[in-house]
């Protein structure tokens, strides 16, 4: 073998993508110390996109003060990478879950305009793309709260602009949307949006049905924010001309996803697809003799969404091998053969605790690649042995 591509997610809770696929490298080169091993650290959008991105891309980190879900100032840190002129921003770190306690979980009263503070700040910094993240909100006010931030106004019924920032409870007293305001590079920034999940705005299998309860609202509060966010979506189709109630993900963040839509013009798209192609990793996977890759833990959902299935996909289309580490495999890991990916293989060798996984995850993770490697050869050498002896028989002669 001369060239390895090494494009495993993070260990969430553990270690980044970067600090796997060095790992990895490095029990390569107890068999292969020569091989060319290029690493491409990945993510799915989800926690751990902003590192892996900025690592693979050579970027920043960037802090800013905005304001928190609930309303209390928090430091917020998000990616730029200067090359590519683009920020990638995981709303969790301004509006997120971690960032409210039992006294203010309540999505009644939660925001995102913190997560519009941070949209602002890239554009400051002349930011052409925004990648966002949008797991992990403590909001459910459909994105007006970002949307203020960007300069949309909302307005009372006595055709007053609402000065309180937006949230879940506050959608009802809107009555029209004027996004005459908004700020006019928002239309010329392209805004992509890491969202895996098809939820609509709201019903049954809508934001507050569905991600509510985490977000510590009551049967009764889900009611209401439910409520609140299909009049938000009539009023974004009646104001803006957008029809984004039924569409899938809008749901998503609280309706953050639809908000993102509509007032800010952004396009929701797999996570996992949009970090494919930010590091563009096909480029480097062509002419390769095979690919790693790998998470925490590989079990059948790798198939569907993860970072090992995109990572497959792309080493398929130049019929490049695959293989997926996991920190742990799960029983019914073998289904992810019938999805692209080629091998698993587990860091853990024997039973042991969580603690001591996490301990002596980074010699565990040399100790797998180099078993793998080691593997390959074997077949390697399988398969050569075969192509001597089927020369030395030559052909059969007929009688």
């Amino acid at each position: 073998m001369k060239k390895i591509v090494i494009a495993p997610d993070s260990f969430k809770g553990n270690l980044t993508s970067l600090e796997v696929a060095v790992s990895i490298e490095k029990g390569i080169r107890r068999v292969l110390p020569n091989v060319t091993c290029v690493k491409i650290p990945m993510a799915d959008g989800g926690e751990g996109t902003v590192q892996s991105l900025i690592d693979a891309a050579g970027g920043k980190l960037v802090r800013k003060r905005v304001k928190g879900p609930a309303g209390k100032i928090v430091t917020a840190c998000y990616g730029w990478l200067p090359g590519k002129k683009t920020a990638v921003i995981e709303m969790a770190e301004a509006s997120g879950l971690p960032l409210v306690d039992g006294h203010t979980k309540n999505p009644l009263k939660t925001t995102t305009y913190g997560t519009g503070q941070l949209i602002l700040d890239a554009l400051d910094r002349g930011a052409e793309k925004i990648i966002l993240g949008i797991g992990g909100s403590a909001t459910n006010d459909g994105g007006v709260g970002m949307a203020q931030a960007l300069g949309v106004r909302f307005m009372n019924a006595r055709g007053r602009g609402i000065k309180e920032s937006g949230s879940g409870g506050m959608l009802a007293k809107i009555q029209t949307i004027d996004a005459t305001g908004l700020d006019a590079r928002v239309s010329k920034v392209k805004i992509l949006v890491a969202c895996d999940v098809k939820n609509p705005l709201h019903g049954k299998q809508g934001a507050a049905h569905v991600f509510g309860p985490q977000k510590g609202a009551t049967p009764k509060m889900v009611a209401v924010l439910d409520a609140n966010l299909k009049h938000l979506g009539r009023l974004i189709k009646r104001d803006l001309k957008k029809d984004v109630a039924r569409m899938p993900g809008a749901g998503a963040a609280g309706g953050l996803g639809a908000g993102l839509v509509a007032f800010a013009g952004a396009t929701l798209k797999s996570g996992v697809d949009i970090v494919l192609r930010t590091t563009e990793l096909e480029k480097y996977v062509k002419g390769a003799d095979l690919v790693i890759t790998g998470e925490g833990k590989v079990d059948f959902q790798t198939a569907f969404g993860k970072t090992p299935s995109g990572v497959a996909r792309a080493a398929k289309k130049h019929r490049v091998p695959v293989v997926a580490i996991g920190g742990a495999l799960s029983d019914d890991a073998h289904n992810v053969f019938a999805h692209g990916i080629d091998g698993i293989a587990s860091a853990a060798a024997k039973d042991m605790t969580l603690d001591e996984a996490l301990r002596d995850s980074r010699p565990h993770l040399e100790n797998v690649a180099e078993r793998v490697i080691r593997m390959i050869l074997i077949g390697k050498k399988m398969a050569e042995k075969k192509h001597r002896m089927k020369a030395r028989s030559g052909p059969r002669k007929s009688r």
